[in-house]
């Protein structure tokens, strides 16, 4: 039941091709063969399904679909579409790849230090392959897993990947699905677990031809990109077992670890079982079938813990979430604007909130929703939080594309790395965060249709009409633009590149390396904030061990009281000058019980229970 792709073109271990098609609005359907030059008929088997076998198709060749004898379309279900969105499709055997990783197996999720990268930014050569040459700087770094952006083939060779038109087939441009089958094994043959980014709740718009082939959409729901997929309406039947076959096929053909679903709270169903508790019953089957673990992450903005409760609690059983509460009332707190959604919060005692609830607003009246809004994830551990100070979302949705390197000091970039990583939640970072990359993360499209492209334009224009007065917004289309957002490999070796990785490299060291900062048990945590001071202590331990860190947002010397402990020794302090800092804090003098820290920096003490 688990072996094979029940959609689009499948080869069994004779060679024989099984092609199968929905599309329940045709009277008649083929495939046109580009090799042979022939078009062989499907037949209809029921539900809107359509099959052959043949023999006549082979690994490598092209080939469109024919509905009623003159529409010509590449497949939805191809995996491969070497000439682009347009073009034909490319007949695929997943099964050939001579697989190395035998004996990977997946951590355990509280052991994931993720790190999103987006491929055609990450390095110059923007491929797979250019990842590949990159993952012992990762290793290196301490991460124990990447998130990719989403791989689905899009317009063109520039894009962010969620205007992406074939959720099956990877994007030529990058390295086609031999390039990211490759990538995968080496990550996982040099100990690293692979996140796909994957999007079901929305399709792009140029070479969309979904529409020809049946009700993917409907009309009565909306999300901000357009039409919501038709996961609940007539007919649906067959677009909810597209998605569910896509989700199965990274786990199985392509060995993916964790899927990271976007903006599910754009996902529409009201059916009696929602689609992502039935996408998390079949991986659960499959996970049951082949002995390998596989985990499905959700970007959701509900605050609702459903979305990660077990089926059994009434759950939809997603593993993990995005809370980006957490970035949000960390960058108000690091002095950073208090527009838009950052209006609803408080900073520094929503930052002590997030950490101690995970959800800021659970439950709580908010002012930019004119709401009460959220619930409590009481519950819910700590590993089923994602957290950080920066995303492709925070950086590129701003209009300038800003990273916090260009908008925090060196100091306040450390402070906020510090925040990240002594939570109690699985950290997150973006690609060239870990140097104080300063090339910025910008809007990028590259459409081929001059009215899509105009209409891009206008609504980025229109988005930020009252920021940043007096600049232009970056032209989404322009090659400058995307290439204004490729990383610079060279600022690694600057000053403040080397001594940024330094502190990263030692933070994400200290967080594996101590228990009370690894274990994500959210209960053992306690935490006290100032506001006038604008100080934050997060005291967390495990068994005999204690962690304490100070944090200090304001730009002057704090002093701060210290918990009533037995000893305590001082592990890391980011005014070291190690860190091109300020200087250490200075000693706490006479009075044991509380300690002066340095502005925007953090410190963090070990300790033994009194």
């Amino acid at each position: 039941m688990y072996q094979n792709r029940k959609i689009g073109v499948n080869f069994d271990r004779q060679g024989i091709a099984k092609i199968r098609l929905w599309a329940p609005g045709a009277n008649e359907v083929a495939v046109r063969l580009n090799t042979h030059k022939a078009d062989l008929p499907l037949q209809s088997v029921g539900f809107g399904y359509w099959e052959l076998l043949t023999g006549m198709l082979k690994p490598g060749d092209q080939y469109k679909m024919i509905l009623d004898g003159s529409k010509e379309l590449p497949d939805p279900a191809s995996l491969s579409q070497p000439e682009g969105v347009h073009g034909a499709s490319e007949a695929v055997d997943l099964n050939i790849f001579e697989w190395t990783d035998h004996t990977w197996v997946n951590p355990p999720l509280e052991d994931y230090l993720i790190y999103e990268l987006h491929t055609g930014t990450f390095t110059p050569q923007g491929t797979f392959k250019g990842i590949i040459d990159k993952l012992d700087h990762l290793i290196e770094l301490g991460i124990t897993a990447i998130e990719i952006m989403p791989v689905a083939q899009f317009p063109g060779n520039r894009n962010w990947g969620y205007d992406g038109v074939f959720p099956y087939a990877v994007q030529n441009t990058y390295g086609g699905y031999k390039g990211l089958i490759r990538l995968i094994d080496t990550c996982h043959n040099k100990g690293l677990a692979v996140i796909l980014d994957v999007v079901y709740n929305h399709l792009g718009p140029e070479g969309n031809y979904f529409t020809e082939f049946g009700p993917y959409f409907t009309d009565k729901y909306h999300t901000p990109w357009g039409n919501a997929i038709n996961f609940d309406d007539a007919w649906c039947d067959g677009v909810r077992s597209y998605y569910l076959e896509n989700a199965l096929m990274w786990f199985r053909d392509f060995h993916v670890d964790a899927l990271r679903l976007d903006a599910v709270h754009a996902i529409k169903d009201f059916s009696t079982k929602h689609i992502l508790q039935e996408i998390k019953e079949e991986t659960d089957k499959l996970i049951a079938f082949t002995g390998r673990k596989h985990y499905l992450l959700a970007e959701l903005d509900l605050n609702d813990h459903r979305f990660i409760d077990p089926i059994d609690k009434g759950g939809y059983g997603m593993d993990a979430q995005w809370i980006d509460e957490f970035h949000h009332a960390l960058r108000v707190a690091a002095g950073g604007e208090r527009d838009g959604y950052y209006s609803d919060f408080e900073g520094i005692a929503h930052l002590a909130k997030s950490y101690k609830d995970a959800y800021v607003y659970d439950g709580i009246y908010s002012a930019h929703r004119l709401k009460t809004f959220g619930n409590k994830p009481e519950e819910n551990p700590g590993q089923q939080f994602i957290v950080f100070s920066q995303n492709h979302d925070q950086v590129g949705n701003r209009m300038l594309g800003e990273r916090s390197s260009m908008l925090f000091s060196f100091e306040m970039q450390k402070l906020m790395a510090g925040a990240v990583m002594v939570s109690p939640y699985l950290p997150l970072l973006f690609m060239g965060e870990e140097w104080s990359a300063r090339s910025p993360f910008q809007y990028f499209i590259s459409h081929s249709d001059p009215d899509l492209v105009e209409a891009v334009r206008k609504g980025r224009r229109a988005e930020f009409a009252a920021f940043h007065s007096g600049q232009e917004t970056p032209d989404p289309q322009a090659e400058e633009t995307f290439q204004r957002s490729v990383l610079n490999w060279g600022e690694t070796n600057t000053k403040e590149g080397r001594k940024m990785l330094d502190y990263y490299k030692t933070l994400i060291g200290l967080r594996k390396q101590l228990p009370a900062l690894g274990n994500l048990n959210r209960k053992n945590l306690e935490v006290a904030f100032d506001e006038g001071q604008q100080t934050l202590m997060l005291k967390r331990w495990h068994e005999s061990q204690q962690v304490c860190c100070l944090m200090n947002f304001s730009v002057r010397q704090q002093e701060m009281a210290l918990p009533d402990v037995k000893s305590r020794t001082k592990i890391l302090d980011s005014a070291d000058a190690r860190w091109n800092g300020t200087g250490l804090s200075p000693d706490t003098g006479s009075d044991p019980t509380k300690v002066k820290i340095q502005p925007q920096s953090l410190i963090i003490y070990t300790s033994d229970y009194v």
